[in-house]
């Protein structure tokens, strides 16, 4: 059973670094999970307190993956009009079946809501440049976050590699 475990926790921690660029799936909650498979094993006993830190930091970049893009907008010049746009693109963005839609819903939610909200096209133009740089620096975060995750797994598969994969 704990094999078991052990390849579903890695198959999780391989995708949360997949879902790290990919906003469909959530890159370090899903990580998180494989550490929490691995936690699950009669053979590793890992650190309760490092699985209740790694969680929480899971749920706070899943919760901030959605707010960096509208931060950016407000960074940028953007009203709240610009913010909402830039929440209801990335949604819309995230559901579309166009190729990019992920980076396009948010920079097109932010300058329509601009434009919605009487602004002229180069500060609508502004405030969307600040929702794609949040975007972008949302996904970095999320990158670093499951590296780590990764790191932590690789660590711990390392000190329990005699009890894990006796042959």
């Amino acid at each position: 059973m704990d094999i078991i475990l052990v390849i579903v926790s890695a198959l999780c921690i391989v995708i949360g670094l997949i879902g790290s660029f990919l906003p469909i799936i959530p890159g370090p909650p899903l990580s998180w999970i494989g550490l929490l498979l691995l936690h699950l094993t009669k053979s590793v006993q890992m650190n309760v307190t490092l699985l209740v830190i790694t969680g929480i930091i899971a749920l706070i970049i899943f919760v901030l993956d959605y707010l960096i893009p509208a931060m950016g907008t407000k960074k940028f010049g953007g009203s709240k009009a610009g913010m909402i746009g830039t929440i209801i693109g990335l949604i819309l963005g995230l559901i579309s079946p166009i190729p990019g839609g992920v980076i396009l819903g948010p920079f097109l939610g932010a300058f329509i809501g601009e434009m919605l909200n009487k602004n002229d096209s180069k500060l609508a133009f502004k405030a969307a440049v600040g929702s794609f740089i949040g975007f972008l620096a949302s996904t970095f975060i999320k990158f670093m976050v499951a590296i780590i995750y990764f790191g932590i797994y690789i660590s711990i598969l390392w000190e329990y590699k005699n009890t894990l994969f006796i042959i």
